[in-house]
């Protein structure tokens, strides 16, 4: 079993609301739109810092994308990793998603990566930005590992 990558009594944030974003914990309630941002956007997340070596984005059909995010909802209620959506604000639209899980290299005591759909590439940094920040005031990492933009 993995261990829990935060604290013991730490308040995970139920997410996060600013001007461009909504970040809410990945479910499989946004499948569907989860699936269509991410699947319409392949190679631009490949290219995106952080995303070299990890395996995906990989062509999977409806039902393994529900599996894979059933997954990442459980390893946020085993607060083993926190996988949250990025909505539009205005639309509700996924427009990407952020991840929190253990970190891969030493040094690290957590592996962020972030990304956004293709069209809404100039979004990215941005969202950098902001969750560079979130994780700075309402985490308890010291050391993230999250490829500059």
């Amino acid at each position: 079993m993995t261990s829990p990558l935060v604290p013991e009594g730490f308040a995970v944030p139920a997410g996060l609301r600013s001007e461009l974003f909504v970040l809410e914990p990945l479910g499989v309630q946004h499948n569907v739109a989860d699936h269509a941002a991410w699947t319409s956007s392949i190679e631009h997340i490949k290219a995106t810092p952080g995303f070299a070596g990890h395996g995906w984005p990989k062509p999977m059909s409806l039902e393994e994308n529900a599996a894979d995010l059933a997954k990442h909802a459980q390893d946020f209620a085993d607060r083993t990793g926190f996988t949250y959506t990025v909505l539009d604000p205005a639309s509700g639209d996924v427009i990407g998603c952020v991840y929190c899980y253990p970190p891969r290299r030493s040094g690290y005591d957590v592996d962020v990566s972030s990304w956004v759909r293709a069209d809404h590439a100039d979004l990215d940094k941005p969202l950098h930005d902001l969750v560079r920040q979130w994780l700075a005031d309402a985490w308890p990492f010291q050391k993230p590992d999250y490829a500059e933009r």
